[in-house]
């Protein structure tokens, strides 16, 4: 082969070198392109975040805890990721910071407070910093919870900025009731055993989610809010006979306690208003729970009982709560019903129902009897 030949060889595989190489380029580029990036920056961070995707999307930890985490304003991406490397949040701080300024998110990490978990990947807590507004902090309480057992749900929520004592100095006994709702729901100034009113009943149950740095009095309103979106105006216009809220949520939070199934909770109704109306005293096991509170198990706010507890309270801040030892409706509710218990006060079953019983089944069932059968219900025993 001469001299020109060879030439030619050597510009052929030169030139077919650049063109496999500016393919091989392109297509490089093409896949780790992202706007706004440097292209070289672009494909480094691509292969970076291509090597550790595993990493990338495994969690730091197994521990599904929420935790409060405080993004400063000013923070740059590096110091939120060695912040959340000391939380223990990520495992690896340079590969968030990776996955942030390659997602073009370095930028949009916002300044707040955020409630993160252990189980979440970086992908997931670094589009989480992008919306502090979203930052909520979970909150429950259920049906037939009494002021107390709000309050142990509190001082067990790391995330909130106040403890259940604070809390209770708001809605318990003489703090303060918003007017519109007190006015609204009948609750009067004094109770009849001469105390302060509080938001005992009042305070609905069910899942919050509670903005950052939420006060007090800021959950109080929250909750009654809630209330009032639930109990609407036909609640009010089918109260029966008269009754003003305060006495239908008075009463439906017994019939709270007692109706374990609640489609029993009509006719359990209609027992208590049948002697309501007599009148008659209610005898109701959980006004005797509430009297007793956790003076005898400080484990529970509503211990078991038995007949010597009916009229053995003397001494007791709440003995005026006993149906057993007082006529009429208790001073206000003992719990807080959820919206089949209150409908089924406002719309109870007709019947002609004075007593009940826990029927024999281990059901959580109930017999029922009329006036009639006052002897029946006295001697009821499941042998």
């Amino acid at each position: 082969m001469n001299g020109t030949a060879v030439r030619a060889v050597l510009i052929a595989l030169v030139l077919g070198c650049m063109l496999v190489t500016c393919t091989a380029g392109g297509g490089l580029y093409l896949w780790a392109r992202q706007e706004g990036l440097n292209p070289v920056k672009a494909i480094q961070l691509r292969l970076s975040l291509a090597r550790s995707d595993e990493a990338l999307n495994t969690p730091a930890g197994s521990d599904p805890t929420t935790r409060r985490f405080t993004v400063n304003s000013g923070d740059s991406a590096s110091t939120i990721a060695a912040n959340l490397l000391a939380d223990g949040l990520i495992s690896d701080s340079g590969l968030f910071v990776d996955y942030v300024v390659y997602h073009r998110l370095d930028d949009e990490l916002e300044a707040g407070t955020f409630f993160l978990q252990q189980t979440q990947t970086i992908p997931q807590i670094a589009r989480a910093l992008t919306d502090a507004a979203s930052a909520t902090i979970p909150f429950r309480t259920l049906e037939g919870w009494r002021l107390e057992e709000i309050a142990q749900v509190i001082d067990s929520n790391p995330l909130l900025d106040f403890s259940g004592a604070d809390f209770l100095a708001v809605v318990g006994p003489g703090g303060t009731i918003p007017a519109d709702f007190k006015a609204r729901v009948g609750i009067p100034d004094t109770l009849s055993n001469g105390r302060s009113p509080s938001l005992e009943g009042f305070l609905y149950p069910g899942t919050y989610q509670l903005k950052p740095g939420i006060t007090p009095e800021e959950l109080r309103d929250e909750m009654l809010a809630e209330f009032d979106a639930h109990v609407t105006s036909e609640f009010y216009d089918d109260a029966a006979e008269g009754l003003t809220m305060y006495q239908v949520v008075t009463l439906a939070s017994i019939v709270q306690k007692e109706a374990v199934d609640l489609d029993e909770a009509p006719v359990i109704a209609s027992v208590y208003l049948n002697r309501f109306r007599l009148p008659m005293r209610l005898d109701a096991d959980p006004t005797v729970q509430y009297a007793l509170g956790n003076t005898r198990d400080a484990s529970t706010w509503w211990p078991s009982i038995t007949q010597a507890d009916y009229y053995g309270l003397d001494g007791l801040p709440n003995q005026s709560y006993s149906t057993y030892l007082n006529e009429d409706l208790p001073p206000g509710p003992i719990a807080a019903p959820g919206l089949p218990a209150i409908r089924a006060v406002v719309q109870p079953a007709e019947t002609q129902y004075y007593y009940f019983r826990r029927g024999c089944e281990d059901d959580n069932r109930h017999v029922f009897f009329t006036l009639d059968q006052q002897a029946d219900h006295a001697n009821f025993t499941c042998d």
